[in-house]
């Protein structure tokens, strides 16, 4: 396994970290994955990240029994607040209330004392961002967060989070978690940038796009059966992509991988790793064999040609309108 820092801290977290939205507490059961969590772990992987609202807090359960017996002090464990995890008006957002409330919560599922990273899972229009940004920096001197980041907030919003963090004293973010990969490029023209600049590291999702980028899903074919776009939670993210055009570019990869030894998953995380903004990419599992292919991709480092061979490939099916960033405009 390889090593990168987070942003501009002092955290280094692993090339490859092991996510389990979706999975853990819905598709796959406890057995399996815990075999998920103990491969990760024997290939060298040390970040896990995981949300409060992952399978209705189950996740964050389940992750905490994996995890159990493991070295604390040799992980580094990320988790979230923003989206609704109980009835109530105030079970939602980045309230003082909501967090305050969350990260207790989120401490007793993972069975832990601290997380190493708290994250803003959406912007809040609905809370000023003093509030959350102070509701943050409370909990880092209270010793239950060691460092606070955010997910899927747009260039803007980074940017006038770092500005009041500076004004007020508090720490600031040094980290993001968007979507990213050779399909999803949203993040390049604006949030990279700024990014780099104030050293705020990207920790991206779905860098194989829900599975499209193993080549498994064929143009003119219904999808494998037990496959994620067959799924009732998974198939809402995964059906923009399942048309004709964008499956035939696909496949387009297949002998890009072949030519460099790498199986179509490696690539596709190998090329998201390729980004020096790019601290650390999330990979989920099913199964123990998907984790242990998908770890090859640390290290790997891929040719301006081949960037350019993929590009060529792909062409128009890219997505890359920053504008595509986006919160709900209330609290869901």
């Amino acid at each position: 396994m390889h090593f990168r820092h987070l942003g501009r801290s002092g955290l280094k977290v692993s090339e490859i970290s092991y996510g389990n939205w979706i999975t853990h507490g819905s598709q796959v059961e406890e057995d399996a994955a815990k075999a998920c969590v103990h491969a990760a772990l024997d290939e060298g992987i040390t970040t896990f990240d995981t949300a409060d609202v992952y399978a209705g807090t189950r996740a964050e359960e389940v992750l905490g029994r994996a995890l159990k017996g493991a070295r604390r002090e040799s992980l580094e464990i990320f988790t979230k607040v923003y989206w609704p995890t109980g009835p109530g008006q105030n079970d939602r957002g980045l309230s003082r209330k909501h967090i305050t409330q969350s990260i207790n919560g989120s401490l007793r599922r993972l069975g832990t004392d601290y997380v190493d990273l708290y994250q803003a899972h959406r912007y809040d229009h609905s809370t000023p961002i003093e509030e959350t940004l102070k509701t943050f920096d409370d909990l880092v001197r209270q010793g239950k967060v060691l460092y606070v980041g955010v997910s899927e907030w747009n260039a803007a919003q980074i940017a006038d989070a770092l500005r009041v963090a500076d004004e007020m004293g508090f720490d600031r973010l040094i980290s993001n978690q968007p979507q990213y990969s050779m399909l999803w490029r949203v993040i390049e023209a604006e949030v990279v940038p700024l990014c780099e600049k104030e050293g705020v590291g990207q920790i991206v999702w779905s860098p194989i796009a829900q599975g499209v980028l193993t080549g498994k899903y064929l143009p003119g074919q219904p999808p494998p059966e037990g496959s994620r776009a067959t799924d009732p939670t998974g198939g809402s993210f995964i059906g923009r992509m399942m048309n004709d055009d964008l499956l035939t570019r696909v496949q387009g990869l297949k002998p890009i991988a072949a030519d460099l030894g790498l199986s179509m998953a490696q690539l596709a995380v190998a090329w998201v790793l390729q980004n020096p903004n790019v601290s650390s990419a999330i990979v989920g599992a099913a199964r123990p064999e998907q984790v242990r292919d998908n770890v090859k991709a640390a290290g790997v480092r891929l040719g301006e040609d081949v960037l350019a061979r993929i590009d060529d490939v792909l062409g128009s099916v890219v997505q890359r309108d920053p504008a595509l960033t986006q919160s709900p405009a209330t609290r869901p």
